[in-house]
């Protein structure tokens, strides 16, 4: 138990990281990289949860597929970042509300 409220504090650090790059910042690639951490953050809590109720099998499993859905996610979000750059000119979220249509 001593093992998972040392990990669990490293957690909360890296969510609140992940949190603050989503929520400061304007640029739509640093919130994808928050994303990305706050993503990492549940992974290890579900490693950890997994390890200290010995389910390690059925954390890991759960892991792959958080990983399969992050990967999915993070390249189409990648994507639509990409576009709103070639039409915009801009990954500034500030300037996305001055679109048309």
């Amino acid at each position: 138990m001593q093992i998972f409220s040392l990990y669990s504090i490293f957690i909360f650090l890296v969510a609140i990281a992940g949190f603050y790059c989503i929520i400061i910042t304007f640029n739509l690639v640093r919130a994808l990289i928050g994303i990305e951490i706050l993503v990492k953050a549940a992974t290890l809590l579900i490693i950890i949860a997994g390890y200290v109720t010995n389910n390690i099998a059925l954390a890991q499993a759960l892991v792959i597929t958080l990983i399969v859905i992050e990967v999915v996610l993070m390249v189409v979000a990648g994507g639509l970042v990409l576009w709103i750059f070639r039409h915009n000119e801009t990954i500034d979220a500030r300037k996305l509300n001055l679109l048309k249509g």
